[in-house]
């Protein structure tokens, strides 16, 4: 799987980078958001087809509380979010999946609503997944205020004075979003209804669209709150800050299972990220606006990671060792040495020596000022659906792709019972995933089946006591527990990055690199984690404000900073 070159620069490519080293946890949770997240995908296609954002209806009060409507085109159809702010008291303020009120609540609808539509989903978007929908809504989320920050913002435009910089640099949003749903949940639309639409058919593509429209709103609501608190002083903010406040993000464990349940979407995910590494490395002559660039980015990186600063000890750690070796990387790095020869993978080597993350840092760098090798990978990263089974395979066959793709898992010792100590299963509460210790905690007889290297080799013990011309079909009437894997199996033979080398069930196993490795395909940056089991990030942040899709640099906002400002 590639997209056709869209240069003379990309006519070859190196190898890919094997699976056996990308595909494990302790790398996916190094990844870096890239030119092909789907954040910066989705906008550079509103870009291109001039797409303007407008506000049919803003009914929001002196207080800040009510509704409003913005409306974007996007592949020859209108999208309207729909929000609704209303006041929250600070005892319901909560970030867990399990509020029930919220600050603002949202809806992605199908084309412009009228008052009717409008009026029925203010009676039900608050209620979320105890509300009611329909094909129409196709996109459900809330978001709550950073208080902090939105006080402090608000309260400086209403004096006519642009709020601190390093306070903004400190948090980089106004709201976080304590959940965005779509396809099909609770009522709303399936993914089918949109799956065909130009711009809409990509991964997350309505719901990245939603998040954006809801960071212009908060920008928008904040603006409001300073004017209605003093007319005559207030000030809007200026749009170096503006564009660096993004949309807050707390994810859990209900998002890691997504790339163990969805293994051929993860392998295009990730086939199309080394893709575009390996065309990326194999350009031999680096032009004076490409190293131009890569020079510019090489700082931007540098005070991006002065500005991350997180509590979690192990996260701390790793951006300490980064900074230290990002500014061994700009010593080296000048414009006679990215003008010689293959200065990508040159780059791409000289990082070898260092931490993952420093790898996987240069490996997004080096994408950046090479769009037109890359950008048509973007639209080779969807999914026909789950694995099909091969019935007519034989179990010989079966066998050697087993022992040549999975020897990874067959290397686990399972009687450890550290190998075994975690399972994953569906709170009864509200059917989310969660994490349990096996041996000390009731529920692992409802485990969810994530647990595939214990699988292929539960697989593989049966498969050597069956016929080597028995075909597959005859062998799972027999073991019918088997088809679940078998099937997975299978996959990997043209799909090679479909699965996580991992023992996912393992003491050892930090979901956080699950969330991170997802995360940075959406285009999140400024990772936080505050455990090994959910972490903070910030979306949209440095992205162009609505009217900005067709400025200048519009696609230049890869991990951003804000410098030069008191």
């Amino acid at each position: 799987m590639s997209g056709p070159a869209t240069s003379e620069q990309a006519a070859g490519q190196i190898a890919l980078r094997p699976p056996d080293q990308v595909m494990r946890l302790s790398r996916m949770g190094s990844f870096f958001p890239t030119r092909l997240s789907f954040m910066r995908s989705l906008l550079r296609r509103l870009s291109a087809e001039g797409a303007t954002v407008t506000r049919p209806v803003w009914e929001i009060d002196a207080a800040g509380y009510g509704r409003a409507v913005y409306t974007v085109p996007l592949g020859g159809h209108r999208y309207s979010l729909v929000a609704f702010a209303a006041p929250l008291a600070p005892e319901n303020r909560t970030d867990r999946v399990i509020a029930e009120a919220w600050d603002t609540v949202y809806v992605l609808h199908d084309g412009v609503p009228s008052r009717a539509e409008i009026d029925r989903l203010e009676a039900n978007a608050p209620r979320q997944e105890a509300g009611r929908f329909t094909a129409r809504d196709l996109v459900l989320c809330r978001a709550n205020k950073s208080v902090r920050i939105f006080e402090h913002v608000a309260d400086c435009l209403a004096r006519g004075r642009q709020p601190a910089a390093d306070l903004i640099n400190s948090i980089g949003y106004l709201m976080r979003t304590t959940a965005v749903y779509g396809n099909g949940k609770f009522g709303i639309a399936d993914r089918a209804r949109i799956d065909g639409r130009p711009g809409l058919s990509g991964p997350f593509a309505a719901e990245m669209l939603a998040v954006w429209l809801v960071r212009g709103f908060t920008l928008d609501l904040v603006e409001h709150a300073a004017r209605q608190r003093a007319p005559e002083t207030a000030v809007p903010l200026d749009r170096a800050r503006k564009r660096h406040l993004g949309i807050g993000n707390a994810t859990g464990l209900g998002m890691a299972p997504f790339l163990v349940s969805h293994p051929l979407l993860l392998n295009n995910w990730m086939i199309a990220r080394e893709t575009a590494i390996a065309r990326v490395r194999a350009i031999r002559q680096a032009g004076p606006e490409e190293i131009a660039q890569a020079l510019r980015l090489i700082d931007r990186v540098r005070a991006h990671l002065d500005q991350w600063r997180v509590d979690d000890d192990r996260q701390a750690r790793r951006i300490e060792t980064l900074r230290g070796e990002w500014a061994e990387i700009a010593k080296r790095i000048t414009p006679d040495w990215l003008a010689e020869p293959f200065p990508w993978d040159r780059l791409v080597q000289a990082a070898q020596a260092m931490s993952s993350e420093c790898q996987e840092l240069i490996a997004a760098l080096v994408l950046e000022p090479n769009g037109a090798v890359v950008d048509d990978l973007a639209d080779c990263m969807a999914s026909p659906g789950p694995p099909r089974l091969e019935p007519s395979m034989r179990i010989a066959a079966l066998v050697r792709l087993v022992r040549a793709q999975f020897d990874w898992a067959l290397a686990i010792d399972f009687d450890d019972r550290q190998a075994t100590r975690l399972f994953w299963y569906v709170s009864e509460e509200k059917l989310e995933p969660r994490l349990g210790d096996r041996h000390s905690e009731p529920g692992a007889e409802r485990e969810m089946p994530l647990d595939i290297a214990r699988q292929v080799q539960g697989l593989l013990a049966d498969l050597e006591a069956a016929p080597e011309d028995q075909t597959v079909a005859a062998f799972l009437t027999a073991f019918p527990q088997h088809r679940h894997v078998a099937r997975r199996v299978q996959a990997v033979a043209s799909h090679p990055y479909a699965e996580i080398r991992d023992n996912l069930i393992g003491a050892d196993c930090l979901p956080v690199d699950m969330l991170r490795c997802k995360l940075s395909f959406f285009g999140a940056s400024k990772f936080d984690p505050k455990s090994d089991r959910w972490t903070r990030i910030t979306l949209y942040q440095g992205a162009p404000l609505f009217d900005e899709l067709q400025a200048d640099g519009a696609d230049d906002w890869w991990l951003p900073a804000l410098e030069g400002m008191p």
